[in-house]
């Protein structure tokens, strides 16, 4: 019993190291972006001295990670809000991008994957093995051939050539498909007997059963979109379609000029995410944990 105690001691320390190292940047970001310019400047400014455009990537001399302000102050926040539009701008530059993406996703992965777990049959096993493939392909290799395809159909630097393509990922209709093949025979076999026509039965039997699994999938497509960086710098190249780039192409921008600044945007580029995380968490959960077989 007593190692059993120790044991359980060792995990719970080991686990709160890990969580309190995984939490460190964020913690950083967020108490460097209540620091004065002086301040900032004192603690990071050797990051950029002395380098060409080419360099600075890398650190030159020492830098002080501060976690605690010598003096608060809503200078950087006043920048990005209320000072400079552009930063705002790009933020909603990010929800018009990532927004019609998860919703147009979820739709034709809902409708995809009731056809596939309703209607099972050789060919569409190798639709949906195919699907598979295509999910563990990494982007960037399908990234030239959605190029070629929004460049045919004169795409290219517009919106629609990021949304278009991301409707149809497989990621969503792998996921909530694995789920509804989980759904008893039974509910739907009663729904039959009522007269519940293929609408009602997906809305009504499907959708709410698999209703965790779809705000999960949901909360992963958002969070990953919204942190998209190839698309937009391959797919949106012009000077004009630079201007509808997402914010996260854009702190990379700051992040060359001025570090401050990049500490309050971060700030505020992760506030959607960590909202959504802290509302959905237990659907999040328990949907992962039902389409990986969990629960079942």
């Amino acid at each position: 019993m007593k190692r059993r105690h120790i044991s359980n001691i060792t995990v719970t320390v080991i686990v709160a190291l890990g969580a309190l190292l995984f939490l460190l940047p964020t913690v950083l970001t967020i108490a460097n972006s209540f620091m004065t310019s002086s301040e900032i400047s004192a603690n990071y400014g050797a990051m950029y001295s002395n380098m060409t455009d080419s360099e600075k990537t890398y650190i030159s001399g020492d830098v002080n990670l501060k976690f605690i302000p010598d003096k608060v102050t809503l200078d950087q926040y006043r920048s990005v809000l209320i000072t400079n539009s552009d930063y705002l701008v790009k933020f909603w530059n990010s929800v018009w991008l990532t927004v019609p993406i998860t919703v147009f996703q979820l739709l034709v992965a809902i409708l995809t994957s009731y056809g596939f777990s309703r209607y099972p049959s050789k060919v569409k096993g190798i639709i949906f093995f195919a699907y598979i493939i295509l999910m563990i392909m990494p982007y960037q290799v399908t990234l030239v051939p959605n190029y070629l395809v929004a460049k045919r159909f004169d795409l290219l630097n517009k919106r629609s050539a990021i949304i278009l393509p991301a409707i149809f990922s497989p990621f969503s209709i792998f996921l909530l498909t694995k789920v509804m093949r989980r759904v008893p025979a039974s509910y739907v076999e009663a729904a039959k007997l009522d007269g519940a026509g293929e609408l009602q039965i997906l809305t009504r039997i499907y959708m709410p059963l698999c209703k965790n699994a779809i705000i999960s999938i949901g909360m992963l497509v958002f969070i990953d979109y919204w942190n998209m960086v190839e698309q937009p710098l391959i797919l949106m190249t012009s000077d004009e379609a630079k201007a509808l780039h997402p914010l996260s192409v854009f702190l990379s921008q700051i992040n060359t000029s001025d570090v401050g600044l990049a500490f309050a945007v971060g700030v505020v580029y992760m506030i959607p995410t960590v909202l959504m995380f802290l509302y959905g968490e237990d659907c999040l959960v328990d949907g992962i944990a039902y389409s990986g077989g969990i629960k079942g």
